[in-house]
């Protein structure tokens, strides 16, 4: 009986393994994505000859402007901003135009609220009323923002910011700048409007009936991301710094064939919402040899938020992420939480993560929607990761059940997220507080988790809650915790094969939950010796195999 019991779980295993490998089949590392780049005339367009001064105090919009508008209607080319400090008020990309910075080159944004008109906009997957961005650009073909220069979007200038985040220098300095300080002496804002929209909690979210009017009394608190192109094709951002975004720093909204090559993105880490770069409901998307250090998520695959998102029903879809390097961000390469129209075919290799609160990081939570899938990463590097190295997480924002919590499982609706058929290998991390963590909801697990070949070298070792299908195959978990070193709860068909930990762990594996089975444990030392695995909650020795 003891021996059908271990050939079923077998087979059950072997079943799950060939589905999700047929399924891999389908996409793979030697058919990735193709990303068509724009081409321009060579006819250059000089900011000098429409009347731009380079002195830093001049307001060049207009001259900027028209530059862009002739170099359009003659068919297009290269605007050249020469060497020198150039102040501007936001602008507009057209259609052939190569924005063109070149190395000693500042574009700086001015700080003048008033410049910016309020606008219909889209912020974290909702439509909002905001502030125009600085660069912006909507239903355009053939558009390149180039040159070695560098982009200021003059964000301090819109940024609320919390005492505790700056030194007692840096506070004093703020203070002494202008604005306003809260009555609690904990937070400056930069206008009486930020101050407004902040103690009363409004909301930039655009509610049926709601016109912009009605957002005038806390425009200023509507801080615009620094670029936004909606709906464009054929899109090249290339060599330029952009930096200090009054929010994300990079936004393409329903792109195609976009390539973002060997640009840095910059943001104070203190910067709220100062994502790195957002792709949303974008394909075709290529992003390489960058360099990202924000306050937020470094690199983030987005596609709307709930059912606005569900709505729109558009994909981030067939994307190469290569050879970057994030530092200070609370997430690498991260896919969510605003993920509602999916995301998938997404090809992750070749990139280090220095310092970011997270490595890998997926999430999302109940009322999302969306499918998370096909998602290839390897040779990742990461150094001094402060929380998880590898993390999914259907809770976003959510409080999670207790461990032996009696909860009614949700039905499951087109508003229940998943995540699925994610391929993970040889991954290095020097420094985590914890190497894997996996937590799906009790009505959709995360489902087919292949995780080949890492080194984690961690406080904590791995937690897997709600899962289904996860295999670990020669993982190495070098934690400082080692009671457990793996803790399982409600989850089903687990493969941990060739699994390495710390010397003498104090147990191995610990099992919870009466949801928890099939899981085979080979090729590792220890796995059977009784004392290394506990049962708790509901948990039993049959929902182990050791070999």
């Amino acid at each position: 009986m003891i021996k059908n019991f271990i050939a079923c779980i077998v087979s059950s295993v072997a079943m799950i393994s060939a589905t999700a490998q047929s399924t891999a089949a389908k996409f793979s590392w030697t058919n990735l994505p193709t990303i068509t780049e724009p081409v321009f005339k060579k006819d250059t367009f000089n900011v000098l000859r429409y009347g731009a001064v380079a002195d830093g105090l001049t307001l060049n919009t207009t001259s900027i402007s028209k530059a862009i508008d002739d170099c359009s209607a003659r068919g297009g080319g290269v605007v050249l901003v020469p060497g020198g400090l150039w102040l501007t008020g936001p602008i507009e990309m057209k259609s052939n135009v190569n924005l063109h910075v070149v190395r000693d080159a500042v574009l700086l944004f001015t700080t003048d609220f008033n410049q910016y008109k309020l606008i219909e906009g889209n912020f974290e997957g909702s439509r909002s009323a905001r502030n125009q961005s600085p660069i912006g650009g909507t239903n355009l073909e053939n558009i390149a923002i180039s040159g070695r220069g560098v982009i200021d979007g003059n964000g301090d200038a819109w940024r609320m910011v919390g005492r505790d985040r700056l030194t007692e220098a840096e506070w004093k300095r703020k203070v002494a700048s202008g604005g306003l300080v809260s009555s609690d002496g904990r937070t400056w804002f930069p206008s009486a409007k930020t101050k407004l929209a902040f103690e009363q909690k409004r909301n930039a979210t655009l509610q049926p009936g709601q016109t912009l009017k009605d957002f005038d009394d806390i425009k200023d608190y509507l801080r615009p991301n620094l670029l936004v192109l909606a709906n464009c094709k054929k899109v090249l951002l290339e060599g330029v710094t952009f930096q200090n975004s009054p929010a994300w720093c990079l936004h393409p909204l329903l792109c195609e064939d976009l390539t973002v090559r060997a640009v840095q993105v910059k943001n104070p880490d203190y910067a709220q919402n100062g994502d790195g770069i957002d792709v949303e409901s974008c394909k075709n998307v290529l992003i390489e040899g960058s360099t990202f250090d924000c306050g937020d998520d470094g690199i983030c695959i987005k596609s709307g938020r709930d059912e606005e998102g569900r709505k729109r029903g558009k994909p981030t879809e067939n994307v190469i992420i290569r050879n970057n390097l994030v530092y200070k961000a609370h997430g690498g390469f991260v896919i969510g939480s605003e993920m509602s129209g999916g995301a998938r075919n997404v090809f992750v290799y070749d990139c280090s993560f220095m310092g970011t609160d997270i490595g890998l990081r997926f999430k999302t939570a109940r009322g999302r929607g969306g499918v998370v899938e096909n998602i290839y990463v390897k040779n990742i590097r990461m150094k001094d990761i402060v929380h998880d190295a590898v993390f999914f997480d259907m809770y976003y924002f959510m409080k999670p059940p207790a461990a032996n919590e009696k909860i009614v499982v949700p039905t499951v609706t087109e508003a229940t997220p998943q995540f699925q058929n994610f391929y993970i290998s040889n991954v290095v991390c020097n420094g985590a507080e914890r190497g894997l963590f996996i937590r799906g909801l009790p009505e959709m697990s995360v489902k087919n988790i292949y995780l080949d070949n890492l080194v984690l070298k961690t406080a904590k070792g791995a937690e897997i809650i709600e899962a289904d299908g996860i295999h670990l195959n020669n993982v190495q978990l070098f934690s400082q915790t080692t009671k457990p070193v793996i803790y399982v709860e409600n989850s089903n068909h687990l493969e941990l094969n060739g699994i390495r930990y710390t010397a003498n762990p104090e147990r191995l594996l610990s099992v919870n939950g009466e949801k928890s089975g099939n899981i085979v444990v080979t090729n590792t030392a220890s796995s059977n010796n009784p004392n290394m695995v506990e049962f708790n909650h509901g948990a039993n020795a049959t929902m182990v195999t050791a070999k």
